[in-house]
């Protein structure tokens, strides 16, 4: 695959961004020229190209979108300049209400008052396109520049399901051939790695309408990828002090009232049932549940800190238009753990919690960067000292341990700051993984204590932590991250034994058994059958390590060895494989990822 960064460096008349917005106006006024009467939504430029909203008298498919492509080198050749203009807002409604663009019209309610309005206008003489804009946009189509239409998709109209559905058309942007072409290549490689195309080809998971949208079945291959996660997960979180808990999946109204789940998160929570005449609700987060046991009785500094975790399933009402895959769910399994301390303790829990994430995002390859999240703007519990302290604990903590923070203005939780991982995988893109939130406010509002050396009542403070966020999103990025190739130790299939012909099928057997003795996940594929089609079933699984067995491997006690991925065969004791598959699994090596 071309590499972006090898391409010829040009020097930029405007921002990438910006020329992305620029080509998102022009593609919206090919679509009209093709389309009369076609209603405009909004049309952004987003991280990797734009996208525009359209209600359209008819639907659009693929094929349309070479002729929309035409028709944009069109208009750019004809009419390259690119101009603003400032208006009341007055004038701005008599315009859009004349353009007929009733969506346009709502957009222009949602400016503030304070703001200017200004339109974005391109086109030939007497045919111009213009469009209700901020901006910024290029001055003119006539700098060079390369765009490429990619695909369409649904969406409603702000993201309101209770909303028409509009039609959405893709696209990116660059400055140079080369980089779009590389660009292109990268896309090729995403549709290869994308986990619900491996999550068929390799039989990991599935989705049933019949169990409503956004519940992920795991299937015996990925359930075995699962059961290794949790093994790690458990080991490593009982070496570092944790204790395992379990708390229902539905509780009372009553406690994520007081949580401030209900008022702050209950667009999130799916509706309440009726038990025993009162409203109970299946649980959004494992948080409540675990300061329960906190209160249980009464708490001594000598006990603290108290570290907790749980792989706790929860239940959040997503919309379906944003339900993909196990990326976005409404059913998961997150890892979760609170962590109730002093205050003279907190910074220390804190970074130990960091170095717990470092040391996961180690196993599996990945790089990270840190970001310190304050407190919205809206919707929060508590007062500002708190959460003053708060994100005091968080960066105290962080440079502790030498941790760089970059800054997520008001992208704290409801509850309290937080630092928020993001991961970047094999394809360079950016993950929202783990997170550790500092909070105060939830023992305030269900009075937790515990008792000081003096003898006084004391709050505790609470630490919300989770590593892998949840497993369902966490192992759909790892299935693109590896491409379904997934590392020895956690393969849902590490060995598969090959005899060559029947007859040698029984020295095969003896391998099956000592593999299996030692714990190894072994396909033995003993059965009938020609030697060269079990090869391509075994690759085709993704198996890391196949063992071809014959006459001179049963003579001498060796195995021939071909990696996943490979045609060589490597010849070799079998005490020595046993070895090397000892020591990839016990140091979770990324050798064969």
């Amino acid at each position: 695959m071309t590499d972006a960064a090898s391409a010829p460096q040009v020097v930029e008349p405007f921002p990438l961004s910006t020329l992305r917005h620029s080509v998102a106006h022009l593609m919206a006024s090919a679509v009209q020229k093709l389309h009369p009467g076609v209603q405009f939504g909004f049309g952004p430029s987003i991280e990797h190209g734009f996208y525009y909203d359209f209600d359209l008298p008819e639907p659009l498919t693929e094929k349309e979108l070479s002729k929309i492509e035409k028709e944009m080198r069109r208009i750019a050749k004809r009419s390259p300049a690119i101009t603003k203009s400032t208006v009341s807002r007055e004038e701005a409604r008599r315009i859009l209400e004349g353009w007929g663009q009733e969506y346009k019209v709502e957009a222009l309610d949602l400016i503030p008052e304070d703001e200017e309005i200004t339109f974005y206008t391109h086109g030939p003489d007497g045919a111009q396109w213009g469009d209700l804009c901020e901006g910024p946009h290029i001055d003119s189509f006539q700098h060079e520049f390369h765009f490429k239409l990619l695909n369409l998709a649904g969406a409603y109209w702000r993201g309101d399901e209770k909303r028409p559905m509009m039609q959405r058309i893709y696209g990116t942007a660059f400055w140079t051939k080369e980089e779009l072409t590389a660009h292109l290549e990268w896309l090729e490689e995403v549709k290869l790695r994308d986990h619900r195309k491996l999550g068929t080809d390799l039989d990991l998971f599935s989705t049933h309408g019949e169990a409503g949208a956004g519940f992920v079945f795991w299937h015996p291959a990925l359930g075995t990828v699962r059961r290794c996660l949790e093994q790690m997960w458990w080991d490593e979180h009982l070496a570092d002090g944790y204790d395992p808990v379990y708390t229902p999946h539905v509780s009372r109204e009553a406690l994520f009232a007081v949580s401030g789940h209900l008022d702050n998160y209950g667009d999130m929570m799916y509706a309440p049932m009726a038990l025993d005449e009162l409203p109970y609700r299946v649980k959004p987060m494992n948080c409540p549940g675990h300061v329960l046991i906190y209160k249980d009785r009464g708490r001594s500094y000598r006990e603290l800190p108290l570290r907790w975790a749980e792989l706790g399933t929860v239940y959040r009402y997503e919309r379906s238009g944003v339900v993909h895959g196990m990326l976005r769910v409404r059913g998961f399994t997150q890892d979760d753990a609170h962590i109730f301390c002093t205050a003279d303790q907190l910074a220390e829990e804190i970074a130990g919690v960091c170095r717990l994430v470092d040391r996961f995002m180690k196993t599996f390859g990945f790089e990270y960067t840190a970001y310190l999240a304050t407190r919205p703007a809206e919707k929060t519990i508590g007062e500002d000292a708190i959460w003053d302290r708060a994100t005091e604990a968080l960066q105290q903590a962080a440079d502790s341990i030498g941790l760089t923070l970059e800054l997520d203005e008001g992208g704290g939780a409801f509850y309290g700051p937080k630092i928020d991982y993001k991961i970047k995988d094999a394809l360079g893109r950016e993950w929202q993984n783990s997170t550790i939130q500092c909070d105060f406010n939830l023992p305030e509002r269900f009075d937790l204590t515990y008792t000081a050396p003096d003898g006084s009542q004391q709050r505790p403070i609470m630490v919300h932590r989770a590593i892998l966020g949840s497993l369902e999103r966490f192992v759909g990025v790892l299935i693109e991250h590896f491409g379904g190739r997934f590392p020895l130790w956690c393969a849902p299939t590490q060995v598969a034994v090959i005899p060559i012909r029947e007859e040698h099928a029984e020295y095969g057997r003896s391998l099956v058994d000592q593999l299996r003795r030692r714990g190894l996940r072994v396909d033995a594929m003993l059965d009938p059958g020609h030697m060269n089609k079990k090869i391509k079933a075994a690759q085709k699984d993704q198996v890391p390590f196949m063992l071809v067995v014959g006459e001179r491997e049963a003579e001498e006690g060796t195995v021939a060895l071909r990696r996943r991925g490979t045609r060589e065969q490597q010849v070799m004791p079998f005490d020595e494989f046993l070895a090397l598959v000892d020591r990839l699994v016990a140091t979770k090596s990324m050798e064969l990822a």
